[in-house]
């Protein structure tokens, strides 16, 4: 299989697994970039499964950017909230609840890393057990359990978002 054949079969899976990981175009963008340069540069000669590896190596290029990343947004993310004026304006206010429900859309970002990245790796690129196991270096009981535990806190996140959408549009008279 030539190169270019590997970038179009997979350029849409490697894309969207990053875009799900980042939740970040430009990012997704440029880690997919990354991906297939190392595809390239690589010897494929020993890979059995060509796409459970090349989404191994978007996982490890995602995993170093948000290890890097880390520090440096909560750092920003406290600056701005201590800057941020008490006074707030009425649009800005609408444009924040927007933003918010955006996000609670949103809800497996909030997941644990290990375990977004297992959530998105069997419900957004459709890899099995086994495959996901073998894209993230885990056994497969590990694989089995992260999936388990996503699935739990993804089920009580949407329980939690859905009562406080039903009592923040209560009236109060």
């Amino acid at each position: 299989m030539t190169d270019r054949e590997i970038f179009e079969l997979y350029k849409e899976d490697v894309y969207y697994f990053c875009y799900y990981l980042m939740k970040n175009q430009a990012d997704a963008e440029d880690i997919s970039q990354e991906v297939f340069v190392k595809v390239i540069l690589a010897d494929r000669s020993k890979v059995r499964n060509l796409k459970s590896w090349i989404l191994r190596i978007a996982s490890n290029e995602c995993n170093s950017l948000i290890r890097r990343r880390k520090t440096g947004v909560m750092k920003e993310l406290r600056n701005y909230l201590l800057s941020r004026s008490q006074d707030s304006n009425p649009v800005e206010e609408h444009l924040n609840r927007r933003e918010t429900r955006k996000e609670i859309q949103g809800l497996y970002s909030k997941l644990p890393d290990k375990i977004r990245m297992v959530v998105v790796l069997r419900f957004i690129n459709e890899l099995t057990v086994p495959e996901i196991s073998k894209v993230m270096d885990i056994p497969e009981g590990t694989a089995k359990s992260r999936l388990n535990k996503g699935l739990k806190l993804l089920k009580g996140k949407m329980v939690g978002t859905q009562l406080k959408e039903m009592s923040s549009n209560e009236s109060v008279y």
